[in-house]
C-alpha cells in the first residue's frame, strides 16, 4: 500500500512500519545496511538524517521514493513542518 509522508516524523513512521512488516529488529537492519543501530532509531524517530542514509535504509527495506505534486490535503508550508 503506498504511504504518504510528508514530513521526517512521517519517514520515520513509516521505515518503523516496513521494518516490523518485514519482522526484522533495528540491529538487524543496521548490520544490513551497515549504519549503527543508534542512527536507524534516530531515522525512525523522524530526526534529522544524511540522504546517503535514507536511501540505504529504504533499499535494505525495499522501499522506493515517488516524487509527484502535492495532494491538496497539506497546502500550508506550517501543516508539513
Amino acid at each position: 500500500m503506498d504511504q504518504i509522508a510528508r514530513s521526517p516524523k512521517q519517514i520515520g513512521a513509516a521505515l518503523r512500519r516496513r521494518r516490523r512488516a518485514l519482522g526484522l529488529t533495528q540491529a538487524q537492519v543496521a548490520k544490513d545496511t551497515s549504519i549503527r543501530q543508534a542512527t536507524v532509531s534516530s531515522a525512525e524517530a523522524g530526526e534529522p538524517m544524511q540522504l546517503t542514509t535514507l536511501f540505504d535504509l529504504l533499499t535494505a527495506l525495499d522501499l522506493e521514493i515517488v516524487l509527484r505534486p502535492r495532494s491538496k490535503g497539506a497546502t500550508n508550508v506550517s501543516d508539513v513542518f
